[in-house]
Parts: structure tokens; sequence; C-alpha cells
């Protein structure tokens, strides 16, 4: 019993580190700090150029 608590706890922890990373790469990725090279796929590279196009004021 103590066992399988200590179990789901761990695996909670892993996966609540995992989120925080992905949200971490994707702020990095987003503002170009990394690159995975999957930039076509994932549009953030277009999103940053676009946004240097328009100009805002």
């Amino acid at each position: 019993m103590i066992k399988k608590s200590i179990t789901a706890i761990r695996e909670s922890i892993f996966i609540l580190f995992a989120g925080l990373w992905l949200v971490i790469r994707i702020i990095l990725e987003y503002f170009g700090f990394i690159s995975d090279g999957n930039d076509r796929t994932t549009g953030i590279k277009d999103l940053r150029e676009e946004y240097k196009k328009a100009n805002y004021r």
C-alpha cells in the first residue's frame, strides 16, 4: 500500500517536471534563445518574422 503511494507521488512529480520543461522550452523557442531545428513545423520562427514585419506600435 505504501509502496504504491510512493510510486504514484514519484510519477506525479515526474509529470509535473516534464510539463514545466515543456513550457520553458516553448518560451525559449518563442524568444529565439533555442531552436530544435523544426521551426517550420512549429511555426514559431514564422510568428517572430511576421511580428517584426508588421512593426506594431
